[in-house]
């Protein structure tokens, strides 16, 4: 194990809320990878991100149109863009010259995906490779222990009981989506959205859209690594 990993679980265990992961991680993070950016999120705070990591979540980070967040989603492992799709492919899907190529890996907590942590390098830089999946899933690892510890006592959220459709429907209604572009964005029929919101209600005991959106806003915060988190 190289002395860069070590310092980074070091880093993880010591922190003690997001706000120091974030700010212990970030610049050590990216050096170990050799990588141009950075970001560390959750999904339960997904719906209530800033404009510009909605319009990205929104557009660039979904299982429909991002085939490294959907290998992501299905399989909790680490991944980047090569093993998914061809250069060509991935120019189309992502082609930003700071994100030529991209590395993701899940944040598990009580076998569930609960956050992703995500690293890109520009054009001219080599690709990610085996051995940065195998450091990036021993990350994860202890990113996945942080969650089920030091997170879940210090903050408990009713999105936790949410799936991960339900927080992406959650993001839509916050966005002030009507059930039926909610089902267009995500390739559902609008009654799937209904029927969904019905027990997302259940699930967090409110009664409309604007209370779900107010309980939910009310107990997060989004944290990356940077300002422009992949």
């Amino acid at each position: 194990m190289t002395n860069s990993l070590q310092s980074l679980f070091k880093s993880i265990a010591q922190a003690k809320n997001e706000q120091a992961l974030r700010s212990q991680l970030s610049v050590e993070a990216r050096e170990h990878f050799a990588a141009k950016r950075s970001g560390l999120f959750f999904l339960d705070q997904i719906p209530f991100a800033d404009r510009r990591l909605q319009k990205a979540l929104q557009f660039g980070l979904t299982t429909e149109h991002n085939p490294v967040v959907r290998y992501l989603v299905e399989r909790h492992a680490p991944v980047h863009e090569a093993l998914v799709v061809s250069p060509k492919v991935w120019s189309l899907i992502c082609p930003r010259a700071d994100h030529w190529h991209v590395m993701a890996g899940p944040i598990v907590s009580n076998g569930q995906l609960v956050g992703a942590v995500g690293f890109t390098r520009e054009q001219a830089t080599p690709a990610f490779n085996a051995q940065n999946l195998v450091d990036l899933s021993a990350l994860c690892l202890h990113l996945s222990t942080w969650a089920a510890t030091v997170r879940s006592q210090h903050c408990p959220l009713r999105a936790d009981c949410l799936t991960f459709r339900e927080l992406q429907i959650a993001q839509l209604v916050a966005l002030g989506r009507t059930n039926a572009e909610i089902g267009i964005e995500l390739w559902i029929t609008e009654n799937s959205v209904k029927q969904a919101l019905k027990r997302m209600f259940r699930k967090l005991e409110v009664s409309s859209r604007a209370e779900m959106v107010a309980q939910l806003s009310t107990s997060t915060k989004v944290y990356s690594f940077n300002n422009e988190a992949s």
